[in-house]
């Protein structure tokens, strides 16, 4: 956290609380410390073009970096938002364009001597806000910034590793401790707007007016957005005091979707809408009335803590995003087939398992943490090798809680790349879902092209008979693809590969090692040296003195 401390005369400043995540009402310190002392406070949200500009080219409706689901989840969010100020007597003030000249323009206009907003750890926001502060600094503008988001701030966690992140879900542990309580007040009055709060301002659009062209979304995700909706879910979570003591993620069911098998909370802690604090605080309260719980990792407050693992990990390392340039990340020659992208992104890989995954995705934003685990491992060490930059580009693009660093993290980890590295072990696009829906009945859901097909074979269509293909409407070859690949020759290729990769990446390590070693000894040598020579010249000015 970094504040800019100006002093104003109490309650005569205006302020502006400038909302990018963290899109709620409690757990909120950027609202509590702008609404004191203040005469006026401007509630914003900045329409980013970096987030929201149009991508016609795009496989799939929106931005460049977002489908019509996560958007319209965020604008959702935004509604609730407004309507949260509306009861405390103020309202959102939504702008558009680049923040910085947007800031600067309203910091003038409405003459703000204070600026409050959640400090960000992605690297656009690190490099936005260093931009903002060295604004506000020039301009005299208290700057107030504190770390909310997530449960610590990863800075301090890499400061007690010694500058590295830790690289090992225990390691983290060891390290990170308890985080700090929720902001206990409530909210139950805010300063008023100033009178010039009309300049060029919007409200919050609809999504057909952000200018990505014909919306043809068949439906949009069933999780709405927003911090109402975050605190009801968090509720009917809580409730069952024994669910929620027992849980263990691993044993959760992918294949739910009627009824998921977990929170889905996630989306709502990646805008926002929900206070990891609080949530944790919450699920500490469950923990203390219970006489025994599940720990971490598997628990639920393990998963709160995975998510601080990989804030602190994309935090500290440069190129996270990235395989060249990434230290932590293996270098292997993924293929380049886009044929092959194209029909695990567009559900046409054969497999119904998988396809059925994507349809989900693409329709509801939204898949269970193991269905994301198929998919990933189907496309890159598992049977396709192709680059998880690629998967993770879509599901950037698709999820509606795609949060950078999670993202990033997962993607290295089921491919492999990173953090774990059992590549021998693949889930199989076959007999994984059947162990946990013998019958196909997502697959029957999100694959209606294969509701017919007798559940001996919706697994497996292709070995279906052609008389049984016939009575159940569906020609493989015809009405739904043939395997793209064959699971058994490609996964074994697959391990090949990898074998071959983790050979080299051992080799170069090895001579960087060496490298380092010779540089070293090289250094000490030229050290000692000049150790001699500085010797010697004692020796020589202390003879001359004499």
């Amino acid at each position: 956290m970094r504040t800019i401390s100006f002093s104003p005369p109490p309650s005569s400043m205006n302020s502006i609380i400038w909302f990018r995540k963290g899109l709620r009402i409690h757990d909120n310190p950027s609202l509590e410390y702008a609404r004191k002392d203040s005469k006026h406070l401007y509630p914003i949200f900045i329409l980013d073009p970096y987030y929201l500009k149009p991508d016609l080219s795009a496989f799939s409706t929106g931005s460049t970096r977002s489908g019509l689901n996560r958007i319209q989840f965020m604008l959702e969010s935004l509604h609730d938002l407004d309507s949260s100020f509306t009861k405390l007597g103020s309202r959102l003030l939504v702008l558009n364009g680049d923040p910085l000249q947007v800031l600067a323009r309203i910091c003038k206009e409405w003459d703000v001597k204070r600026l409050c907003f959640e400090y960000g750890t992605e690297p656009y926001y690190q490099t936005l806000d260093k931009q903002i502060k060295d604004y506000a600094s020039a301009a005299g503008i208290e700057v107030y910034s504190p770390v909310s988001h997530t449960l610590f701030n990863p800075a301090d966690i890499i400061q007690k590793n010694g500058g590295k992140p830790p690289l090992s879900y225990q390691s983290f542990l060891k390290l990170a401790g308890e985080p700090s309580l929720p902001v206990a007040s409530t909210v139950s009055s805010l300063p008023p707007l100033g009178n010039n709060v009309d300049y060029e301002m919007l409200g919050i659009p609809a999504i057909k007016e952000l200018g990505y062209g014909d919306v043809l979304q068949e439906e949009f995700s069933p999780f709405k957005g927003g911090e109402t909706e975050a605190l009801k879910r968090l509720k009917e979570v809580l409730k069952d005091e024994q669910w929620v003591s027992n849980f263990e993620k691993p044993k959760t069911d992918p294949s739910a979707f009627l009824k998921p098998a977990t929170t889905v909370l996630s989306p709502y802690l990646k805008f926002g809408c929900l206070s990891s604090r609080y949530f944790y605080q919450c699920l500490n309260d469950v923990y203390k009335n219970v006489k025994k719980h599940t720990s971490p990792p598997v628990s639920l407050m393990g998963q709160l803590l995975w998510r601080e693992f990989f804030y602190t990990a994309g935090f500290g390392t440069p190129n996270f995003d990235l395989m060249i340039g990434n230290r932590i990340c293996k270098q292997i020659p993924w293929n380049d087939d886009e044929a092959l992208l194209v029909a695990w992104r567009d559900a046409q890989t054969g497999y119904p398992w998988i396809d059925a995954i994507m349809v989900q995705l693409r329709k509801w934003g939204w898949i269970h943490h193991l269905a994301r685990h198929s998919v990933a491992c189907f496309l890159t060490r598992g049977d396709l090798f192709i680059h998880w930059e690629r998967g993770r580009d879509v599901f950037e693009r698709l999820l509606i809680d795609s949060d950078w660093a999670i993202n990033n993290g997962n993607w290295m980890w089921l491919s492999c790349s990173s953090f774990f590295y059992q590549y021998n072990r693949i889930y199989s696009p076959i007999s994984f879902g059947k162990k946990y829906d013998p019958k196909g009945n997502y697959i029957r859901h999100f694959l209606p092209v294969l509701k017919d097909m007798p559940a001996e074979y919706i697994y497996a269509p292709w070995t279906a008979p052609l008389a049984v293909q016939t009575k159940a409407n569906c020609i493989i070859g015809r009405d739904y693809p043939r395997p793209v690949v064959n699971h058994d020759i490609a996964s074994k290729e697959c391990k090949r590969k990898m074998g071959e990769a983790y050979a080299l990446n051992r080799q170069s390590n090895g001579l960087v090692i060496r490298g380092e070693h010779k540089k070293n000894s090289r250094k000490k040598s030229e050290e000692e040296q000049n150790c001699k020579s500085r010797k010697q010249k004692l020796i020589t000015d202390w003879a001359s003195s004499s």
